[in-house]
């Protein structure tokens, strides 16, 4: 390794390593990328980023990015072979009802148009849904609209024993739900954002405008 000295004295002693050079030769070239440019010659134009404005926030990320295939999702184990005998999610959902949220299908569209028919029961085939066409308005404070609960489509996927009683108690003033709790994974917050639309979308539940109140 050659090792060069320079300075004028012991204490203004620098080791300039080959590293050390090529180190210096990065920043020179970096500082360089960011000195303003020479008389007459037009500002050099900076590269768009291929990055989000900000990673953190997933409802920023780019479109391309949706439905990776099951070994770059960062949910299955891509060592394992297995993993790539799954069939990619966008070559799945291709002919399904497009939605902007969640995984960019809708699910209850794409159900109701017939384009997937889930079997109701594991061992029964011939077994039907028992959809209950019921709608429940929760009314709550503020200038938000109310909240539209439609059991239909969620009888669709579920029975009833899968929210009551451990989630909701189906009695009406027994269920005390907030924004927070939701947040916190509680009530709809069970399911939605995780294996249902994401709670982003305010106006899918919060859907019926106030009636105007008179101010005579």
């Amino acid at each position: 390794m050659k090792t060069v000295i320079v300075g004028l004295s012991a204490a203004l002693v620098m080791i300039v390593t080959p590293a050390a050079q090529a180190q210096q030769g990065d920043q020179v070239a970096a500082a360089a990328k960011k000195a303003p440019p020479a008389q007459g010659q037009p500002p050099a134009k900076e590269q768009p980023s291929a990055k989000p404005v900000n990673p953190f926030n997933r409802l920023m990320v780019d479109k391309s990015s949706f439905n990776p295939p099951p070994a770059e999702d960062g949910i299955h184990d891509p060592a394992n072979e297995g993993t790539f005998q799954l069939q990619p999610p966008r070559e799945a959902f291709g002919a399904f009802v497009k939605s902007n949220f969640g995984n960019r299908v809708d699910w209850v569209k794409t159900l109701d148009e017939g384009k997937i028919n889930p079997r109701w029961d594991r061992l029964d085939p011939k077994a039907e849904p028992d959809v209950l066409d019921l709608n429940i308005v929760r009314v709550v404070r503020g200038s938000m609209p109310d909240v539209l609960y439609p059991h239909a489509p969620h009888t669709k996927w579920l029975t009833c024993e899968n929210c009551h009683d451990a989630i909701f108690i189906p009695e009406a003033g027994k269920n005390q739900i907030s924004m927070a709790a939701i947040l916190m994974g509680e009530k709809c917050g069970v399911c939605h954002g995780k294996v249902a639309f994401p709670i982003t979308e305010c106006r899918k539940c919060h859907s019926l405008k106030k009636e105007a109140v008179s101010k005579n």
